[in-house]
């Protein structure tokens, strides 16, 4: 009675999480949404990933952006779907769904609206449009879910390189902001574009919190077999047992020592929960790790020529 009733308990946590991711990777389509039809668009500021393209697209043929936007990322969700997993899929086949609906919805509403004072201070539409992509953008990814196009390329790069998800994405949209010169023959709306995209990379990091750091975790818990089973599977983390005593009831108890990435925590906190809510858990960051799965040891050494008597 009392193993059903827990897995009665982890169902509705799992479902509870998962109507949470949800509803942020609508908040931030909407604010993707708000950046690029309110302050982008009317400014004539290209901006980078799928949306960018199918932008430019449109500005030289006159096919609606939409069309373009859903094309592109047709076949980026087949390579997603081969690399990052179905549940990462499922949400980012949502984010695309909603935000193609939200940016047609977007355009009719704010595109007009905003055109009076964004078309008079490119400059400002420039760095507020960039703020709500950047912090759409970071909420859909902290949510596991995506918004499609470049964002599924820089995932499946973030998956096997240490990379920060904002410099993939600005790395692979200078081109992309870059060759809408071709189209719009003016130097300062791409300038423009470069600049908002500098901004919208470092918002995004700021909000899915994707550095380099790493976190160490102890953990104390009756059931630790069971969580380092989870996290062995989940997140394919070594787990180290470490014997101990407790000072007050002077118990064995067994200690677990974990290195993880920094955006990783939340799934070992989830874990965690899920499986023991009363377990002791002490978080702390780390300035480096060294070894297999973070990084490398990286050591100049210098050759001493040895000279003959």
């Amino acid at each position: 009675m009392k193993g059903s009733l827990g897995a009665v308990s982890i169902s509705r946590q799992a479902i509870l999480r998962e109507v949470k991711d949800y509803l942020f990777i609508v908040l931030g389509i909407a604010l993707y949404s708000i950046g690029w039809a309110g302050f982008f668009l009317p400014s004539k500021i290209p901006t980078g990933a799928v949306p960018g393209i199918a932008t430019i697209v449109e500005w030289g043929t006159e096919i609606p952006a939409q069309f373009t936007y859903l094309s592109i990322n047709g076949v980026l969700l087949i390579i997603g779907l081969m690399v990052l997993g179905k549940r990462f899929i499922l949400k980012t086949i949502f984010g695309v769904l909603v935000l193609g609906s939200a940016l047609t919805l977007a355009r009719g509403i704010l595109e007009d609206q905003f055109f009076e004072i964004t078309s008079r201070q490119p400059f400002m539409a420039c760095v507020i449009g960039a703020c709500f992509c950047g912090a759409g953008l970071g909420l859909a990814f902290s949510s596991n879910g995506s918004t499609g196009g470049m964002d599924i390329v820089a995932a499946v790069i973030n998956k096997y390189r240490d990379v920060s998800l904002g410099r993939v994405i600005l790395l692979t949209d200078l081109v992309i902001i870059s060759s809408s010169y071709v189209v719009l023959h003016n130097w300062n709306n791409v300038v423009y574009g470069l600049v908002g995209l500098v901004i919208m990379s470092y918002v995004l990091d700021l909000v899915v919190n994707s550095t380099r750091r790493s976190v160490q975790f102890f953990i104390i818990s009756k059931k630790y077999e069971e969580i380092a089973k989870q996290i062995n599977t989940e997140l394919h983390r070594g787990v180290t047992y470490i014997d101990g005593v407790g000072a007050y009831t002077n118990n064995d108890v067994k200690m677990m020592f974990v290195l993880a990435k920094r955006r990783e925590s939340t799934t070992i906190f989830r874990l965690i929960q899920d499986i023991d809510p009363t377990a002791f858990v002490s978080q702390s960051a780390v300035i480096g790790v060294f070894g297999e799965g973070f990084d490398k040891i990286k050591v100049k050494q210098q050759k001493k020529k040895v000279e003959a008597s």
